[in-house]
């Protein structure tokens, strides 16, 4: 009777604490859409952002975000997924392997502020001024240990019979990784890929000293851009209206791309499964 007191307890504690972190999920996401979407208009993605007290949009700060998010996943991505290759096929179990992935994890879980701050000492001061490049490279800092971890995950995945096939054929080793290996777990490395742009998306901190802000269009990486994380944190602070709006506004288009993201690299693997 005890027992049976205990077990049901039990799961009504685990069903009462899910229960409140899905009822705060839902909470913060109810806020957002109902803040965020009346400011959902035409201009929001039309018009640059507005002076103090203004009416705007955000076109500047979403297209300074896309560029400075893709020159980071383009430099993030060759590097993390050979480092990954790296650690599956070749370092493996060996000392320098190990120490890689300790250093690996080390960096994923280090705060993006410290990267901004590695960065800014690193770039920004070497340059003598903020910029996009600046930010990018804290970006791609940021999403290479997602993308080298997911890499070896994924290479591992694959049979040891299918790379034993490969060299009894004489292929070169470097020729199975690439011809076989990757064909048979590509979907899981971009899958990897699109988790660290969703990791990426939404980073503020490391962006305030790289890349700063700008109340301009520009397309040029030498120089500070405007970008959504930060205009969100400068206007949601700010006291007028107009701002905390496109606030909302912004929260809710990063929000919605990282939803997108998430739910595109749970639904790649199973279009591969039913396509095979």
């Amino acid at each position: 009777m005890i027992r049976k007191f205990k077990n049901q307890l039990f799961k009504l504690l685990c069903l009462a604490s899910t229960a409140i972190g899905l009822g705060i999920l839902v909470l913060i996401l109810f806020t957002l859409f109902q803040k965020g979407l009346a400011g959902m208009n035409w201009a929001l993605f039309t018009e640059v952002t507005p002076g103090p007290g203004g009416e705007g949009g955000l076109l500047n700060a979403i297209v300074g975000s896309v560029i400075m998010t893709g020159l980071g996943i383009l430099v993030a991505t060759p590097i993390g997924v050979l480092a990954g290759t790296w650690l599956a096929e070749y370092g493996q179990n060996s000392k320098t392997a190990d120490t890689i992935r300790f250093l690996n994890g080390m960096l994923m879980s280090a705060p993006s502020i410290l990267i901004g701050l590695f960065v800014y000492e690193l770039v920004v001061v070497t340059m003598g001024h903020f910029s996009g490049w600046a930010g990018a490279i804290a970006l791609a800092i940021i999403a290479l240990p997602v993308i080298i971890s997911t890499t070896e995950e994924m290479l591992k995945l694959v049979p040891t019979q299918l790379r034993e096939a490969g060299a009894g054929l004489g292929t070169p080793k470097w020729r199975v990784t690439m011809q076989l290996s990757y064909r048979a777990v590509g979907t899981g490395i971009v899958t990897g890929i699109l988790l660290s742009i969703a990791r990426i998306s939404g980073e503020t901190a490391p962006l305030l000293f790289t890349a700063l802000n700008s109340s301009f269009m520009s397309v040029n990486p030498n120089e500070p851009m405007a970008n959504l994380p930060v205009t969100i944190y400068q206007y949601a602070m700010s006291p007028y209206e107009s701002w905390n709006q496109l606030a909302w506004s912004g929260a809710l288009l990063i929000t919605m791309a990282i939803l997108f993201l998430n739910v595109l690299s749970r639904a790649l693997p199973q279009l591969k499964k039913r396509r095979s």
